[in-house]
């Protein structure tokens, strides 16, 4: 039996969800009245993990905007890890918004769970792994009573548990 026991938190977002989330707003968009004459876009940039909404307006990519948020809650995507940036006014009389799609736990998040463990004073040892956090102790208790602690805080970002061994 091992001597130490662990589990990986991870924020992860299925970028052939997004995809499919995009084409079916878009479908939605084009068939709407409201967005008629809106020349309305939606578009995914996987490597950069951004999305650009563009429309012939402000309101017409809020609106793009809400269909695509209610199209990705829908597939059980979590909202929390789509940053949403400011409306910007483009050439040619359009408007843009751009997504950031997070997936990973970001240092600085991580270091706040791991404080945050920590000032719980479970017998549990954190530890930043790139873009995830491993927690790691001798009893399974003390592990669960960190998932738990972790499910109940607010830390901006939606977390997974992996590798509970």
């Amino acid at each position: 039996m091992a001597a130490d026991f662990s589990f990986d938190v991870v924020s992860e977002v299925d970028m052939n969800l997004v995809s499919e989330s995009i084409q079916v707003a878009l479908k939605e968009i084009t068939n709407r009245f409201d967005f008629k004459n809106a020349n309305a876009s939606i578009e995914l940039n996987a490597k950069e993990k951004k999305i650009t909404v563009a429309a012939s307006d402000e309101t017409k990519v809020n609106g793009a905007v809400d269909v695509l948020m209610t199209r990705l809650a829908k597939r059980g995507l979590p909202l929390k890890n789509f940053k949403k940036g400011d409306v910007q006014q483009a050439l040619g009389q359009t408007a843009r918004l751009e997504i950031a799609v997070q997936a990973g736990i970001p240092t600085e998040k991580s270091k706040e769970m791991a404080a945050a463990i920590k000032a719980q004073k479970l017998k549990v040892n954190p530890t930043i792994q790139g873009e995830q956090l491993r927690v790691t102790s001798k009893s399974k208790d003390e592990l669960q009573a960190a998932m738990a602690f972790l499910r109940g805080g607010n830390f901006d970002v939606d977390l997974q548990f992996k590798n509970f061994r």
